[in-house]
């Protein structure tokens, strides 16, 4: 019969050292307050997911990847499974405790921006515009000069997908929003941690669908647009610039913003 191994010390899972838990009881939960976690993969000792929280919720995510199965599976339950498959446990590590939720939340960004290649489908809130950045990124966006709207103008923040696709592709495709609204904008911004990096403007919005944007597969529920840079002109205006800071809200996680 296989004898489960504890990836510490390698003695039976057992052992009174490395016993695993599944549930913090009610006098520990009491002085935890809000806390940053960690889920480790133990065959490789590499960390693949943060997250906050109260309570036990360090532990949901191994009651989560049960009766889950085909497309319900994201790469983090996927990870899960895998550990689980091989025979061993996911460790679970809390980072640090005893915080208010705010603060909670910003440790865990910090976290998220500094470990790579993490499952989380999320940034951390407030990595779009207080992560990771060089010194020379720092001194370009809080020494450029914030921009004046002169349009009705649609920001978009293309933080996440950027590196991925082209500028146009990353600013376009494919984003929560209501069509009517974004219609209404005469310049869209495409925005990197805070800096206007590209101006275009919207023939029309189309549901994001595979058929009105060859090259794409479905997003259902969002939408895209199709158009081009704007005059070099109007770009002058905006590309370079700062967004002012009524717009970058702390905390804010929604990547579209408007000026009007």
């Amino acid at each position: 019969m296989y004898i489960r191994k504890c990836p510490e010390c390698l003695d039976d899972v057992q052992c009174d050292l490395h016993k695993r838990v599944n549930m913090f009881t009610s006098e520990v939960i009491s002085q935890l307050k809000w806390y940053v976690y960690r889920l480790i993969d133990p065959r490789n000792g590499e960390t693949f997911y943060v997250g906050t929280g109260i309570g036990n919720r360090v532990f949901a995510h191994i009651r989560d990847e049960q009766g889950l199965d085909g497309d319900d599976l994201d790469n983090k339950i996927k990870r899960i499974r895998e550990i689980n498959n091989a025979r061993f446990e996911v460790s679970h590590v809390i980072h640090r405790h005893g915080m208010d939720q705010k603060t909670a939340r910003d440790v865990e960004a910090a976290l998220i921006d500094a470990y790579p290649g993490l499952t989380n489908i999320m940034g951390g809130i407030g990595s779009n515009d207080f992560g990771v950045m060089h010194a020379e990124e720092i001194i370009r966006r809080y020494a450029a000069e914030p921009a004046v709207f002169e349009h009705k103008v649609l920001l978009i923040n293309v933080n996440r997908s950027a590196s991925q696709s082209s500028l146009y592709d990353a600013t376009r495709y494919a984003w929560k929003i209501n069509p009517d609204r974004a219609k209404r904008a005469k310049v869209i911004l495409a925005t990197l941690q805070g800096l206007i990096i590209g101006a275009f403007v919207a023939a029309d919005w189309l549901p994001a669908t595979a058929l009105n944007f060859p090259g794409f597969g479905d997003a259902l529920g969002r939408w895209g647009f199709v158009g081009q840079k704007v005059p070099d002109d109007i770009g002058r205006l905006y590309i370079g610039k700062r967004v002012p800071d009524k717009y970058r809200r702390r905390g804010a996680a929604n990547p579209i913003k408007y000026n009007y």
